[in-house]
């Protein structure tokens, strides 16, 4: 008889069947995609959508750049820095690539030890994501002031087809906005990983329940897509 109930009581309880069933699963605290927290689906819905819009960004300029009769500004003289008395081609941007790879792993590191609850570690680490991140800020805000200064604007350049400016403003500007959110949340999480609130339950913005560093994962989903979107820009607006 205590097996048969301890059965019973493990058994999960009777689910409503048709609409009101679905309603009640969705507007309830139950996880609606088996074994993905609200929190996870959330980001990957959102996460897909901002890949349509990267892609018809992408496609746009795409068409833009084989659609014109003018030529194309070559990427290697655009985007070259001069360092003494050479010009080297694609350097600013081959670092800022490095420094958001490298990011990546930081991140990834930052969700290994959130997950062994070492809030120090994992601080540290969301923090030095942050901080590469805010240098790539940096060094697009460079990069557009000398580009600006040379007479890039999004209705013309000195190097050729006009839709060069509206192509490099628009797809890089729209990506170093999704860094520059990246890195303010970044701060925000690692501040409050570091001060315990994910241990002891705190109440507030994005503090879960005590002991769940999910949050740090989550953080890290939207940070890694954001290194793979400037891979697909880095190949297609600066190598080609």
């Amino acid at each position: 008889m205590a097996e048969t109930a301890l059965i019973n009581n493990l058994e999960p309880p009777a689910r409503e069947g048709g609409w009101r069933g679905i309603a009640a699963d969705w507007s309830s605290d139950q996880r609606a995609f088996k074994n993905v927290s609200w929190g996870k689906a959330m980001m990957w819905i959102f996460l897909l959508s901002d890949t349509f819009i990267f892609s018809c960004f992408l496609l746009s300029y795409m068409t833009a750049r084989m659609s014109t009769t003018v030529p194309w500004p070559n990427p290697s003289e655009v985007f070259a820095l001069r360092i003494g008395d050479k010009e080297i081609p694609l350097i600013l941007i081959a670092i800022m690539t490095f420094i958001l790879i490298s990011s990546s792993g930081t991140m990834a590191m930052a969700v290994n030890f959130g997950y062994r609850r070492d809030r120090v570690k994992t601080a540290a680490l969301m923090f030095a994501t942050a901080a590469f991140g805010a240098t790539f800020v940096g060094m697009q805000a460079f990069e557009w002031t000398k580009l600006i200064m040379e007479g890039v604007r999004p209705w013309g350049n000195p190097w050729g087809a006009a839709q060069f400016g509206a192509s490099f403003f628009m797809i890089t500007g729209f990506h170093g906005t999704h860094v520059t959110i990246g890195v303010i949340f970044l701060i925000a999480i690692a501040r409050k990983v570091l001060r315990g609130d994910f241990d002891v339950g705190r109440r507030g913005f994005f503090t879960s329940r005590t002991g769940h560093y999910e949050i740090v994962e989550i953080t890290g989903l939207y940070w890694h897509f954001v290194d793979l979107v400037w891979v697909f820009i880095f190949a297609l607006f600066y190598l080609w």
